[in-house]
């Protein structure tokens, strides 16, 4: 098969167009998005094929920005139909990202099948107008709101990278709690700071072990602050294998991602939950709330944020591991580590059914 994925721009919308790509297996892959660093040097360490077309998100920006969006669709559109003809994929996935949208126009344009991947609870404005004439749509919870047609959606997870699910049943490196501080690959400047208030704050913070992904800008300062407290803590800016990192961790502090989110329900991780405030429809809490009712989480929304707040739950879960096998379980029920091999076979199905 020839495969077309398009989307990426994000960590959150391109691994999982990754763990569809390597479910893909003996298939000829093309990944088409915006071009951006991240995207590229992702894509290129993983061997994949891509390419780069126009194209700019619309919700949320200004007026100026989104007429600027508007007048680059036909543009992306043509590009996009220039990368068909030339690749002729058997089928075309759109994984959400802007950059979905003019290769999705176009495989409508060409009669090519098109699938779209949605990885929240409430989709984004490109999967919900793709939703329309998708002949597939996979989300990855469950569609309570009805927001695309029964027929054609499937409930298969989000997919999870094969590397991270190679060490889900890897042991702790050591017995002491061990706690994963993750900001998203930019850092959360705003958990970053509640994370060292909360080092003054703990009752018995050498019983603690921090691995902490800081972000670029606060790096310095925050592995200042666990080496001025005598505390122990591996502090990166990012953190390129995250195997490591959760497979160590009894207790992770972070963003609600889709991709985050995904990924911890497969590896069984229980976490506190910090939710972006400013994510696109909240999408980010009603990701965390969702795990956080079925006992696998809880949620601190960032306004309620504080060391003393964070120092309580921490100290609670050191005393308590119980707890935290318990919410261990929970989370991980919730999990669907086959969600790209269902993807994949559901792409080949309507493949051979169209020829």
């Amino acid at each position: 098969m020839r495969v077309l994925i398009a989307g990426g721009g994000t960590g959150g919308h391109l691994f999982p167009g990754i763990a569809i790509a390597e479910a893909f297996r003996d298939s000829e892959i093309l990944f088409v998005g915006t071009g951006n660093p991240m995207e590229v040097s992702t894509l290129s360490k993983k061997g994949f094929d891509h390419m780069g077309i126009v194209a700019e998100g619309f919700k949320g920006r200004g007026l100026w920005r989104q007429i600027r969006s508007l007048f680059k669709i036909p543009f992306g559109v043509w590009q996009a139909l220039r990368v068909i003809w030339r690749f002729d994929p058997d089928i075309i996935i759109g994984l959400g990202a802007y950059a979905s949208g003019p290769v999705a126009l176009a495989a409508r344009l060409t009669g090519k099948k098109i699938v779209i991947h949605e990885q929240n609870i409430l989709p984004g404005l490109t999967n919900r107008i793709l939703g329309r004439f998708a002949d597939r749509i996979f989300i990855s919870f469950p569609d309570n709101l009805g927001i695309f047609r029964p027929s054609r959606t499937v409930i298969t997870g989000n997919p999870v990278r094969r590397e991270l699910l190679a060490h889900k049943l890897d042991g702790k490196a050591n017995g002491q709690f061990t706690v994963l501080v993750l900001g998203g690959s930019q850092g959360a400047h705003a958990v970053n700071c509640a994370v060292v208030e909360t080092l003054d704050r703990l009752k018995k913070p050498a019983e603690i072990t921090f691995i902490h992904q800081t972000g670029t800008k606060d790096a310095a300062w925050v592995s200042d602050a666990y080496e001025r407290r005598d505390i122990k803590a591996t502090v990166e800016p990012f953190f390129v294998d995250m195997a490591g990192p959760y497979s160590s961790a009894d207790l992770v502090i972070c963003r609600a991602g889709a991709t985050t989110v995904s990924e911890l329900m497969a590896l069984g991780k229980p976490a506190i939950f910090i939710p972006f405030p400013f994510a696109a429809n909240n999408h980010q809490e009603l990701n965390a709330r969702y795990v956080a009712d079925a006992g696998g989480a809880e949620v601190i929304l960032e306004k309620d944020l504080n060391g003393a707040v964070l120092a309580d739950r921490l100290d609670h879960y050191a005393s308590h591991p119980e707890s935290l096998q318990d919410m261990a379980k929970r989370i991980l029920s919730l999990a669907r580590p086959d969600a790209a091999d269902v993807i994949v076979e559901e792409c080949r199905r309507l493949v051979v059914v169209s020829h």
